[in-house]
């Protein structure tokens, strides 16, 4: 029988709590964390990039950085009840950005954001470090006809070349380990959750050609693309103790070659007036539902 949402909540608490007694050096004995969660008096940060922070999804608390107060990270902190949040997901950012200000928007470094008193950090980065901008202006065709073979593969897999984009995903696992690795000494009593990216290309050639006017033949290259991106993430996590949250699994049946009802990631166009959101990204139920995968992660993971 499915745990109950009061069970799920508790549960999850519980966990942080153990890492909270940890924070306030306390040693106290299991039953007592168990019956006293602590987490509503320790600190939830959470750092990533546009997928974290939803731009256009209502309402925006910073219009810099595309952040929303319903996100993913706002949504769970509101389940799991934390009094202190902290969140500088910002669109745009990159794996640098974790140590770097950011220069476009002006986001400080978001690894700053983090301390001993931190007792949950997610982590939700490396799309824009494998270049997700430089793949749809490669692969996206706005006007004209949606070719039917492959071209934005052909760009990227050049004979005798290999696969630029899977060298681009290689070359940034080092980046999330380095990354996790600088987590862990900022905030040493955090749980760590590494957040996968939804689904976004679905097996429904026609709707993806209509939403998401990529060429039928490039579909299973870049849905293959998005999935070890996220196997590398999820090794990174596994590798570093973390846990690793599938919000691939969350979201799929609600890709955005979906009917536009179905959608819980947006295709090329979007519609600001019905259900705001930006394109080729989560919108407000795809947020919610990457919440809900991180609450579970919490709950079942070790």
């Amino acid at each position: 029988m499915p745990r109950s949402n009061g069970t799920r909540v508790r549960s999850a608490l519980t966990a942080l709590g153990a890492a909270a007694t940890l924070a306030a050096g306390v040693l106290a004995p299991a039953s007592a964390t168990a019956a006293t969660p602590r987490s509503h008096g320790e600190r939830y940060v959470a750092l990533g990039d546009s997928f974290t922070s939803a731009p256009s999804v209502p309402r925006q608390t910073d219009t810099a950085c595309g952040r929303s107060d319903a996100n993913y990270p706002s949504l769970v902190r509101e389940e799991l009840g934390f009094g202190r949040f902290t969140d500088v997901s910002c669109a745009g950012a990159a794996t640098e950005h974790l140590w770097q200000r950011q220069p476009v928007t002006g986001n400080a470094p978001q690894l700053a954001a983090l301390g001993p008193d931190t007792a949950l950090v997610t982590l939700g980065i490396g799309g824009n470090d494998v270049g997700f901008m430089d793949v749809l202006a490669r692969c996206v065709h706005p006007t004209g006809e949606v070719p039917r073979d492959a071209p934005c593969q052909r760009a990227y897999t050049r004979e005798g070349g290999g696969d630029e984009l899977q060298r681009r995903i290689d070359d940034t696992a080092p980046k999330i380990a380095a990354a996790l690795d600088a987590v862990h000494r900022r905030a040493p009593h955090a749980r760590v959750a590494v957040v996968g990216y939804p689904t976004l290309i679905g097996d429904d050639v026609e709707g993806c050609r209509r939403s998401l006017r990529i060429a039928d033949g490039d579909l299973p290259y870049l849905r293959g693309t998005v999935r070890n991106l996220n196997a590398m993430l999820r090794r990174q996590a596994v590798a570093h103790g973390d846990l690793y949250v599938n919000t691939h699994g969350t979201t799929f049946g609600h890709d955005a070659c979906r009917p536009f009802a179905d959608r819980w990631v947006e295709g090329l166009t979007t519609y600001p007036r019905i259900r705001p959101a930006a394109p080729f990204h989560p919108n407000e139920d795809g947020e919610r539902a990457m919440a809900e995968a991180v609450v579970d992660a919490l709950v079942d993971g070790p």
